[in-house]
């Protein structure tokens, strides 16, 4: 068994593989570093910022990466009916969670909608848009992990970043945070060949700071952030899924959401 760590994606990646690889486990690294550089909102070179700076001006070749998961963000807003939509990178800005790269305060922005491709690789926006890929990009890049790993013939393996984890190969043990006490796990069994992504604000003082959950319905940035004390976890075949499908679970409360069964998902949630 061969285990390393990194610190990429505002978190720790742990990469684990039963068998000797390190060059496997570097490749995966490097795919998940691409990630980074193309979907950070902290980097303001980044792919990302440069179609929230430029896309409603002019047109933008991206990077295959970045259409691929715009695409799916697109997907995952139409069958939550909008209930998920990377458009509100904006208030997260303005609530101090995400920096301020660029005023669009005289714009009135758009969301995930209003991207629109001209052919696979070219985009353009109808409306400014401030978006932010956030968690769905750390589950891009852990389903980029794994399948690097796989085309270097690794059998068995984990790819863990900070809350997104997807395990090919031999089943392996899992265990989410106890809400209430975030010190202790609890075991919920074992996942072989699947994604699990979890929300939950566990160590932050939920009376001063911001959730990082916003509604994008609610018109009052007072009502935007969504407070919650449990956690929400979602199974999928693909961690970009899994993840993007928590927020959904967090915002409607509805375990058997209709987008649940279209992504062929399944729902935890862990009240405090």
């Amino acid at each position: 068994m061969t285990i390393r760590c990194q610190a990429l994606l505002g978190t720790f990646v742990e990469i684990t593989i039963d068998q000797e690889g390190d060059g496997a486990i570097n490749k995966a690294f490097t795919a998940v570093g691409q990630v980074q550089h193309l979907m950070s909102f902290y980097d303001p070179l980044s792919e990302l910022n440069q179609i929230n700076r430029w896309a409603h001006q002019v047109s933008l070749v991206v990077h295959p990466w970045t259409a691929e998961i715009i695409k799916i963000a697109q997907e995952i807003y139409q069958q939550s009916n909008g209930l998920f939509n990377c458009g509100i990178g904006h208030r997260l800005v303005a609530a101090g969670l995400l920096p301020r790269h660029l005023n669009l305060s005289q714009y009135e922005l758009g969301g995930i909608e209003d991207i629109h491709f001209i052919d696979p690789q070219t985009l353009r926006v109808s409306k400014p848009v401030c978006l932010d890929l956030g968690g769905i990009a750390k589950g891009f890049a852990v389903d980029k992990a794994v399948e690097s790993l796989l085309a270097s013939g690794i059998q068995s393996g984990c790819v863990n970043a900070g809350g997104d984890l997807r395990v090919f190969g031999a089943p392996r043990p899992i265990h989410i945070r106890n809400p209430r006490l975030p010190n202790q796990l609890i075991d919920i069994g074992s996942l072989q060949s699947g994604a699990i992504a979890t929300s939950g604000l566990y160590f932050s003082n939920r009376d001063e700071e911001q959730s990082h959950i916003i509604n994008p319905f609610a018109k009052d940035e007072s009502e935007a952030h969504l407070h919650f004390s449990g956690s929400y976890s979602v199974l999928a075949s693909q961690c970009v899924y899994a993840d993007a499908l928590t927020k959904v679970l967090a915002l409607s409360g509805i375990h058997d959401h209709a987008c649940f069964t279209y992504f062929s998902a399944k729902a935890i949630r862990i009240a405090a």
